[in-house]
């Protein structure tokens, strides 16, 4: 086992943030390619799989890599950690399949506020079972207090989407109700899969934490991630064409291509980020670098009928604010549990 430097907080929680930066980005760009293949499950599988090459060449080519890729087998050989963890990169396989058939019903507002809701309760709980390389991080009344916030923030920065959100809802609902199942039951799943799928990201990044901890590099981490993720989405896409046929041709504009290499940025800098700061604030820094992101992007490089409106400013510094609550070193005893 390699034993790498723990970070400080004031470098770890930066990098959290710059990290989330990048969820957005790749949301939107596989978004666009969804849109142009006619297919959700296929755009994810170009991204998980373009994900996949990227690491194989670092692997490959970095000295770093090349001895983690050496330390892969032996580690789950010895059963140096569960090996299922080396699963792990089904759960991201399970949020694009949380992502492609609820976005649709629940509007993209109350998905995001739904996965947030998740990774922060599991964030959490992840830390004081102290599954993750961090060890166990007791359940304080400030870090209570930090998760509440951030999910207010969140709710708070989203609200001006939840207009169309609630009206793509009410129609699903509506042809729902015309099957003749009622509105309530047809809007259940759809909710409990984001809040399912956020609830298991933190228990993804515990797992590749603590992979990486025996790897010695989160590049070998990250790689046995895409590799679990995209064995997983190719088995579903290929379901997919089997039963509807398959996808529009892929298009030849090369930034289509992108989202991959972004989720090689966010998966590796999660699994280093967690032995430093625990799943819960790596969690925290990398929902604040969305919503950051994201604002950026609407601000930058809008979507037509994009508006950014007050709520989503104030939601967003409200955000950032959480994560100060939630990692300052508040005096002993401060709002214990």
């Amino acid at each position: 086992m390699t034993h790498a430097p723990r970070l400080p907080l004031a470098v770890g929680l930066p990098m959290a943030v710059a990290s989330g930066l990048a969820i957005p980005v790749q949301g939107r760009i596989n978004g666009a390619l969804g849109a142009r293949l006619g297919d959700g499950i296929a755009a994810a599988v170009v991204s998980f799989s373009t994900g996949l090459i990227v690491m194989v060449v670092v692997s490959l080519l970095a000295p770093r890599g090349r001895a983690g890729l050496a330390r892969i087998l032996p580690a789950l050989r010895e059963r140096r950690f569960p090996p299922y963890y080396a699963l792990a990169g089904g759960i991201g396989a399970f949020f694009v399949f949380a992502q492609s058939f609820t976005v649709g019903l629940l509007g993209i507002a109350l998905f995001t506020v739904a996965t947030v809701t998740g990774q922060t309760l599991s964030g959490l709980l992840v830390d004081r079972l102290g599954i993750g390389p961090a060890g166990k991080k007791s359940v304080t009344g400030i870090r209570v207090i930090g998760c509440i916030l951030t999910i207010a923030a969140v709710s708070w920065a989203v609200s001006p989407r939840f207009a169309g959100g609630a009206a793509g809802a009410a129609g699903a609902s509506g042809s729902a109700a015309g099957a003749g199942v009622a509105d309530p039951a047809a809007l259940l799943l759809p909710i409990i899969l984001p809040v399912l799928a956020g609830f298991l990201m933190s228990f993804q990044q515990a797992m590749n934490g603590t992979a990486t901890v025996h790897y010695g590099t989160p590049i070998a981490a990250t790689l046995v991630n895409f590799i679990a993720g995209t064995c997983v989405l190719w088995v579903a896409w290929s379901i997919k064409v089997a039963v509807a046929g398959p996808a529009n041709p892929l298009p030849a504009e090369w930034w289509y291509y992108l989202g991959g290499p972004m989720g090689c940025v966010f998966i590796g800098l999660g699994a280093l980020l967690v032995r430093s700061l625990g799943v819960l604030v790596t969690g925290l820094g990398m929902i604040a670098g969305q919503l950051v992101g994201s604002l950026g992007l609407d601000l930058l490089v809008p979507t037509p009928g994009t508006v950014v409106e007050a709520a989503t400013v104030l939601g967003t510094l409200l955000t950032l604010a959480s994560i100060v609550v939630a990692t300052l070193p508040w005096p002993r005893g401060a709002l214990r549990r």
